[in-house]
């Protein structure tokens, strides 16, 4: 009972937009039940609309990461342009890069997943049975999902901490720092969504008798 309890707490903290009541909710157990459930479902609807509309599928992420970085690089060249030509220096110039870098970061991890370029061990796996092979994808997608689940939640968290507390970028007046923090999530959601992608695809792979292990290439195609 206290579980639904807490459960029905959250819900009617984010109903309200109130950022402590939300904080509070999110404090329970129930978090982890509602963020389990909340970051699946979140995963398998960007699934279903990666599925829809191919450009996402190939351009959402790397768009990001890239406007991100070309930003951060405008931002450090401006800076130096500033401070050594015009003796002067934005105090943001030097706290919003490293946002903008989380950004992207979180963001490109979600892509690599689609692509398995993150610690396949492809050399090994080839020399397997496919029953192993197949194992070893489950066992991928399990310990994938398990891990954004984690970060999914104790994100969520801090993000509600820190727009509870209303903190705000160090060098602005007025942005706030919780607008960058909301991306970790919502990255890790996207992830999600590439490791149910993956696993419908080894899954159809193995029914096929396609190849399951494929090599991983940094930067490739979806």
């Amino acid at each position: 009972m206290q579980l639904w309890s807490d459960i029905a707490a959250i819900f009617s903290a984010f109903a309200s937009q109130d950022s402590w009541e939300i904080r509070n909710a999110l404090e329970s157990n129930a978090a982890w039940v509602l963020g389990t459930a909340a970051a699946a479902i979140g995963g398998l609807l960007v699934m279903i609309v990666y599925r829809l509309v191919p450009l996402l599928d190939r351009h959402l992420e790397r768009t990001i990461m890239v406007w991100s970085y070309l930003a951060i690089a405008f931002i450090i060249f401006w800076g130096v342009i500033d401070r050594f030509v015009f003796k002067n220096q934005q105090p943001w110039s030097t706290t919003i890069p490293p946002l903008l870098f989380m950004i992207m970061a979180w963001f490109g991890a979600a892509f690599n997943v689609r692509l398995r370029t993150h610690l396949s061990f492809s050399e090994f796996r080839t020399v397997m049975p496919r029953w192993a092979q197949m194992g070893c994808l489950a066992l991928d997608a399990v310990l994938w999902f398990g891990f954004a689940v984690i970060v999914f939640v104790t994100t969520t968290r801090l993000t509600a901490l820190s727009a509870s507390n209303f903190q705000i970028v160090l060098g602005t007046d007025s942005v706030l720092q919780w607008w960058f923090l909301i991306t970790a999530p919502l990255s890790f959601v996207l992830m999600i969504a590439r490791v149910f992608e993956n696993l419908a695809d080894d899954i159809g792979n193995f029914r096929s008798g396609a190849p399951l292990i494929k090599q991983a290439v940094i930067g490739g195609d979806v």
